[in-house]
């Protein structure tokens, strides 16, 4: 089983044509609302690419939503990809988190998140889903739930022997002896150069990756975007070039990746053959818009 703990959000998405300056109003495209938040959109990525074949795993999401109506919905989406909801948190009286997306003509996206109900997942929740957890092959977590609930539940998935992945975005600084709790760090450019200290721009990822190694974690997977992927993994290093695809939208194309590689490794997978699957996944991602409504299930990449 594949446990994934983090965000719940509705993302308001507007397409636009450039994104607006300060100050400026803009008249803008089509607009929807599409389940997201990355949490959420990891679990949807690890139940759809571990696909419907023998051994396939079984995803669980924990996490809290708002008594509204996105709330109800978010839920709905989830059941209805499979993904197990006895720890998901309905909290009254609270609001479901959004996140407001401006999506340019170029795919490029502009995100500000009210992290709503996902404020309040909290230490005591991790607490009452310990019978999951200890059921887990995998915990996946990211950082836009508080962060002393997420250090919690990776010191509980630890400490009852679980591999531990960590994507540490939005970027933020982590306690120190968090790293060395963390069997795989997933970071991108900037997040990975913010947890090293130093200045993102013209930062090598080699580089980068071996400073995340030095700071505890064993195997560091930067995501580069149209540049591939470069992982410092226990075995040395490699460098994953993309596919080339024309872009639509990049919302979520981040945590495709990680649900595709994290599928990959709960089916058995090594990590090289992983890291294609979760890259597949994301090249076919950014050619469709929005977030969970972007992400391919694993028929679709063969």
């Amino acid at each position: 089983m594949i446990v994934v703990i983090g965000s719940i959000n509705m993302d308001l998405v507007l397409r636009v044509p450039r994104m607006p300056l300060p100050g400026e109003t803009l008249t803008g495209g089509a607009f929807r609302t599409i389940p997201g938040g990355k949490g959420a959109n990891q679990a949807v990525a690890c139940a759809r690419l571990s696909g419907k074949v023998a051994g396939a795993q079984q995803v669980a999401m924990v996490g809290c939503v708002g008594d509204d109506a996105f709330g109800a919905t978010l839920r709905a989406a989830l059941v209805g990809d499979g993904i197990i909801d006895s720890h998901i948190t309905t909290l009254p009286g609270v609001a479901s988190g959004i996140a407001s997306i401006l999506v340019d003509d170029n795919g490029q996206n502009s995100i500000v998140i009210a992290g709503g109900a996902n404020d309040l997942l909290s230490p005591a929740h991790i607490d009452a889903a310990k019978e999951l957890i200890e059921q887990a092959d995998i915990v996946v977590l990211q950082l836009e739930t508080p962060m002393a609930t997420v250090v919690h539940a990776i010191k509980l998935a630890r400490s009852l022997g679980k591999t531990v992945v960590l994507n540490p975005a939005p970027a933020a600084s982590l306690p120190a002896g968090v790293l060395e709790l963390v069997d795989y760090l997933i970071p991108n450019e900037i997040e990975a150069a913010m947890l090293a200290g130093v200045n993102p721009e013209g930062a090598d990822a080699k580089a980068l990756a071996a400073a995340l190694q030095k700071l505890g974690s064993d195997n560091v997977i930067i995501t580069l975007g149209s540049k591939g992927v470069h992982a410092a993994l226990y075995g040395g290093d490699f460098t994953f070039p993309a596919e080339v695809v024309q872009a639509v939208d990049t919302t979520a194309a981040g945590d495709t990746f990680i649900g595709g590689f994290v599928a990959g490794l709960a089916s058995g997978m090594d990590e090289a053959e992983a890291i294609g699957q979760g890259q597949r996944a994301a090249a076919w991602s950014v050619t469709k818009p929005g977030a969970q409504t972007s992400i391919p299930h694993l028929h679709e990449l063969f």
